[in-house]
């Protein structure tokens, strides 16, 4: 376990203007699917693949899930993609975005504590390499450094998808801090 670095509990909230894949319906049974792969000690590749419950008949579904990536390095971009439900063929691809963990990770090794509920940490502004379609707020609540994002989905006509990332420590493992002197903790 001592590889692991801890927990990122990415919270998918909804999905807006999706793209429609069932024509006849002038709708999609929309998904998403994190997929994280990571090279560690030996070149042994980790992959982790996630999904969310289909959501019937519905271009701006309300997902609500919270899903739950061990995470070993955070060089790694998380890849989001959106897939339409189909019964009788393969499930259509609706588009997809790389998650960018390094400003998320940057707040969290700023060493913060105690301040106060919705303080904002960093402001992260939308460019073409991060797919962001919102300035994407980085703030405290309650003890806990968290990302909101609406992100653009990529390869497809429309859509977005808004999901908030939250950091885990767990016990016996390096956690996003590991390595960085304790003085540099800032206590507000």
């Amino acid at each position: 376990m001592d590889e692991m670095l801890g927990l990122l509990r990415v919270r998918i909230r909804k999905g807006r203007h999706l793209a429609v894949r069932d024509v006849g319906r002038k709708s999609s049974d929309p998904y998403v699917v994190l997929t994280l792969a990571q090279q560690f000690f030996g070149g042994l590749l980790l992959m982790q693949k996630l999904k969310t419950k289909v959501v019937k008949n519905n271009c701006n579904p309300d997902w609500n899930e919270e899903l739950t990536l061990s995470i070993r390095d955070t060089n790694f971009p998380i890849l989001l993609t959106v897939f339409d439900k189909d019964t009788l063929t393969a499930d259509d691809k609706m588009g997809e975005v790389n998650i960018d963990l390094k400003p998320f990770v940057a707040a969290h090794r700023m060493g913060l504590k105690n301040l106060p509920n919705g303080c904002s940490i960093k402001r992260v502004q939308p460019t073409r390499e991060n797919c962001l379609a919102d300035e994407s707020p980085i703030t405290w609540n309650e003890g806990k450094i968290l990302q909101d994002m609406v992100l653009k989905l990529q390869h497809v006509e429309s859509g977005e998808v808004h999901v908030q990332l939250e950091w885990i420590d767990v016990p016996g493992c390096k956690g996003l801090t590991h390595g960085h002197a304790p003085e540099s903790s800032t206590t507000i």
